[in-house]
């Protein structure tokens, strides 16, 4: 069975990113996934319970989510589904993981302009990227995100 999902919201948390001392880069936010309904009596639309996600990911995605990933940004994240029960002296819950296979900007609320880093020995070295006319300046290997 397999356990793929694809979920789409807002970047709850700032990406915090480390590599371990065997040099595998990770990166992990919190993503709140909103739904919203619509209410016959309301006669209008209304928000309904947010689920929250940990995202992962893992090498050169890893990499790459760091440097075009910000905490509000609204997003969509395809990968496998981890659910884990969890406990300590006081409390004990349910932790709802997502390791990525993909990250990407939602783009019903935002356009990008797509920056590919090199590929060589570095694989975090970003390429230059060339501004499209009229746009802002982007800082070497971040990805423009302007809202619509």
């Amino acid at each position: 069975m397999s356990n793929s999902i694809t979920v789409t919201g807002i970047v709850a948390t700032t990406p915090r990113h480390l590599v371990t001392s065997a040099g595998l880069a990770i990166t992990s936010f919190r993503l709140a996934s909103g739904q919203r309904r619509y209410d016959r009596t309301l006669h209008s639309w209304v928000d309904a319970d947010t689920n929250w996600y940990t995202v992962t990911a893992f090498r050169h995605l890893a990499h790459n989510v760091v440097r075009s990933v910000r905490k509000g940004e609204h997003v969509l994240v395809a990968g496998q589904l981890r659910v884990r029960a969890w406990q300590n002296a006081e409390r004990s819950g349910t932790s709802v993981e997502v390791e990525a296979e993909a990250v990407g900007h939602d783009l019903s609320w935002c356009t990008t302009n797509y920056l590919r880093p090199v590929t060589d020995a570095t694989p975090a070295t970003p390429a230059t990227p060339t501004p499209p006319a009229g746009a802002g300046a982007v800082a070497t290997g971040e990805t423009a995100v302007r809202p619509v």
